[in-house]
């Protein structure tokens, strides 16, 4: 790794890499060598967590590079890099073989002692969990992730787990929520309208789907933080949270101040009181029901197409169910089920009126919330503001957040923050666990001192070890 390696590798994915890198390098007004072994980067603004966000910058060999085009790179090219690990061997949709790097430049720094130790690390890909399941309990391999809590359940009594060849481990965490649902594009002219989401959001039985999903035994996000000192606080904003969303009254949605909290159906199929919410809100927004259908102002159908990656069972049986209940709305959506490339494509260009939203948080939120939901990112293709929100009051409390000198300010800041993007009825939220369900071969082993994040980046295959008995 060389100055200039590390210079070259910061400028070209600034400039050239994914959306996620180019919205921190722009805020960098000048990169420099420091003698042989150092660099200066000088940054535009003041911003407390940028030093730490530029230090997570993987860094390439720019000599690989030399003569071919970094845009146009694909999987012909395997990137030498900074890593523990160098990929091994890979097959395009069936799996990735790391190894571990004997000459790793970090291997001896402190705390990297007891990290990264198993040789190889190889990742299998499947059409379905279902099919990833399979394998696990045959022994094709050693760990897996369970998420849904009635099939941890029911389905992990087979032989080998009996027999102890197998170890069901549940890993307890004190992170966010985080956002996991079915995100509505407000560039879509159906979703532009508050009231239309609100009544999509009402019409959304999650206590029946978490009954028939998951035995009832998943609680529900309420907030983008929840599960945490961070989320919202229940009712009226008060204190500094309220001096931080006043100025912004006018971008606010009916909530945000006041309190919002997602609908509580009777758990029974009908959830006749959320379709009756569901249907005033439509009716508020100037549809109504002509022979059937929901119909607009325009005489035209509402209706809109839900999107889903293929190989998602869950995701595809909650929103058969969601189906049925917009039915009785006379809403008739169309749900386009694709192959991982086609999706990937199509949610970069934002084709698509509903879709999957996988986002997680950590406990000290800073620059990448700008490119979840800020304005600068929202027709920017590739970024990850889905949603489409661009809204004055988001960019400031993330500017509170970056720049607030005590712990109760920047708190408050991301309660604001969560109090903008929750009443802004942007996503259908569904469950979270507070623990990670991991079941694997009883040769794995992790450490018994647990991180406050549980299950999360940096713990497998990071922290465990293979022992053989």
């Amino acid at each position: 790794v060389t100055v200039e390696d590390v210079i070259w590798s910061y400028e070209t994915l600034g400039t050239e890499g994914h959306p996620r890198y180019r919205n921190a390098w722009n805020r960098v007004e000048s990169i420099a060598a420091v003698g042989e072994r150092g660099v200066r980067i000088t940054f535009s603004e003041p911003d407390r967590e940028l030093a730490l966000i530029m230090g997570l910058r993987p860094i390439l060999q720019a000599a690989q590079w030399q003569g071919r085009d970094f845009t146009d790179s694909g999987i012909d090219a395997i990137p030498v890099s900074s890593a523990p690990y160098v990929i091994d061997n890979f097959e395009p949709g069936r799996y990735v073989s790391l190894r571990r790097d004997p000459d790793y430049w970090g291997r001896d720094l402190g705390f990297r002692r007891g990290t990264n130790v198993i040789d190889e690390i190889r990742l299998e890909f499947f059409g379905d969990g279902t099919a990833m399941r399979e394998a696990f309990v045959a022994g094709e391999i050693t760990t897996i992730r369970e998420s849904n809590a009635a099939d941890w359940e029911t389905n992990y009594d087979f032989p080998r787990v009996r027999s102890g060849e197998v170890v069901l481990s549940e890993i307890p965490h004190q992170r966010p929520t985080g956002m996991w649902g079915f995100v509505m594009n407000t560039r879509s002219p159906q979703f532009e309208d508050w009231r239309v989401r609100e009544a999509m959001i009402q019409a959304f039985n999650y206590e029946f789907i978490n009954q028939t999903q998951n035995g009832g035994l998943a609680p529900r996000i309420t907030s983008y933080f929840s599960n945490s000192v961070l989320g919202m606080q229940p009712g009226e904003a008060t204190g500094r949270v309220r001096e931080l969303l006043v100025p912004f009254a006018d971008h606010l949605l009916p909530g945000a101040l006041e309190g919002y909290e997602f609908p509580v159906s009777n758990g029974r199929e009908a959830n006749r009181a959320g379709i009756r919410a569901a249907m005033g809100l439509m009716e508020a927004a100037g549809y109504s029901v002509e022979d059937g259908v929901m119909t607009g102002p325009d005489g035209a159908p509402f209706t809109f197409e839900i999107v889903l990656q293929q190989g998602s069972a869950e995701n595809q049986a909650i929103i058969n169910i969601y189906v049925e209940s917009l039915a009785r709305l006379g809403i008739a959506p169309r749900v386009t089920t694709i192959d991982s490339a086609q999706y990937r494509e199509r949610t970069d260009a934002f084709d698509f009126d509903m879709t999957w939203l996988a986002r997680g948080v950590s406990l000290s939120p800073g620059n990448e919330q700008y490119l979840y939901w800020g304005c600068e990112m929202v027709d920017v293709e590739g970024s990850r503001n889905l949603m489409g929100v661009c809204n004055p009051a988001i960019d400031a409390m993330v500017d509170e957040m970056l720049s607030a000198e005590s712990q109760d300010d920047y708190r408050a800041a991301v309660r604001a923050l969560d109090r903008v993007l929750t009443a802004g009825r942007y996503v259908i939220p569904i469950w979270y666990s507070p623990v990670s369900r991991i079941a694997h071969v009883r040769e794995l082993h992790y450490p018994e001192r647990l991180p406050i994040y549980g299950d999360w980046l940096g713990f497998q295959p990071d922290v465990w070890w293979y022992e053989a008995e």
